[in-house]
């Protein structure tokens, strides 16, 4: 059986780990060694509970079917048993969550780019709306969120906002939020009181190091302007605004957020990063899934994957047809995580699936 071939591999990998960091390893092994141990730690302790309770059933069963066990002892152990037989199977199913396939980019920090669709100045009111429903929820989290660059829309909200988000396992939380956002509402400008419906457009990419994506300097091209603000007044007199463009792959990124040019030209190339690397990730996982259909939707930021319906207080993610009555909880970003747990564990089911369909 996979979980078990898989379970014996880890802990005997984590006993590794354990002995070399007892011997004292240079370093910079001992940074990596210790972040493996990290990880590997919660599959070993899960399945030290877990055959702890294996044993105990042995014993328990053995008792049973003893000879001389007598009426009543025999009993008390038929019960004991069948109450742990019900947290075996539960112990079983959480150390096969724990199992299964990691992505990689899981612990990461993002970048969340978010930007207006269709539905003009209402499409830009209602972009500003999702962004303060991930802000406050990263404040929930204890994440920190820094704006990186933001074109403001006339009547409020943004054409664009990009910022980073920062936190322990933002990437693995944020990932499935990436696609088409749908909204229907009266907007406040309309007279007639008629619905309209808008969208908006959101990226979540994994924060790239150094390691992650090697960038060669021939291969950008940057441009330095002055930097212009609404209708193109100048923000200030200096050529302070970066292009950066990626010249294999014509990615472009441009900053001007900032007055000095050395910061623009860092925040460019750490957006450039991620969207480099999420472009490998999503390259290597084409062909890892060419053969399926993705588990909660593609994350294609054309598809549309959630609609917030105003008027009847609903949000429904259609990935996983779920529907939350509490539209104004979700916005608030108190809810949010409801929607994203629902997620989560529709796409562990999937990869359980598919991993017990390849025994």
């Amino acid at each position: 059986m996979w979980i078990s071939d898989k379970l014996d591999r880890v802990l005997d990998r984590f006993r590794t780990i354990e002995a070399e960091l007892s011997a004292g390893p240079e370093p910079s092994q001992y940074v990596k060694l210790s972040k493996e141990y990290a990880e590997l730690e919660p599959v070993a302790k899960a399945a030290q509970v877990l055959q702890a309770a294996e044993r105990e059933a042995a014993d328990l069963t053995r008792l049973i079917e003893a000879a001389d066990t007598d009426r009543e002892l025999r009993a008390l152990a038929e019960t004991e048993l069948e109450e742990l037989n019900g947290r075996l199977d539960e112990l079983h199913n959480q150390m096969k969550l724990l199992l299964l396939p990691k992505d990689a980019a899981d612990e990461k920090n993002v970048i969340i780019e978010v930007r207006a669709g269709t539905g003009g100045d209402e499409a830009a009111l209602f972009a500003g709306d999702l962004f303060r429903m991930y802000q406050r929820y990263a404040a929930l989290k204890g994440w920190t969120v820094e704006i990186i660059s933001a074109s403001e829309a006339e009547l409020g909200g943004y054409k664009e906002i990009i910022a980073a988000i920062s936190g322990r396992g933002v990437f693995a939380e944020l990932k499935f939020e990436s696609g088409v956002h749908r909204v229907q509402r009266i907007p406040e400008t309309e007279s007639q009181g008629r619905i309209h419906t808008s969208a908006a457009t959101v990226a979540v990419l994994p924060e790239a190091e150094d390691v992650d994506v090697d960038i060669d300097e021939k291969d950008l091209r940057i441009d330095v302007y002055r930097s212009s603000g609404p209708g193109g007044q100048s923000v200030n007199t200096t050529d302070s605004a970066v292009r950066i463009t990626h010249l294999p792959t014509g990615l472009v990124v441009t900053q001007q957020d900032e007055k000095s040019q050395h910061k623009n030209k860092a925040k460019a190339l750490k957006v450039l990063r991620a969207r480099l690397y999420e472009m490998e990730r999503e390259r290597k996982e084409a062909e890892r899934s060419a053969a399926r259909k993705g588990q909660v939707g593609s994350g294609d930021r054309s598809e549309r994957i959630r609609t917030y319906n105003f008027p009847q207080g609903r949000v429904t993610d259609h990935r996983i047809n779920l529907t939350l009555y509490k539209l104004d909880q979700v916005i608030r970003g108190e809810a949010l995580g409801e929607l994203i747990q629902a997620l989560i564990t529709e796409h562990q089911a999937s990869l359980l699936a598919e991993v017990e369909a390849n025994e």
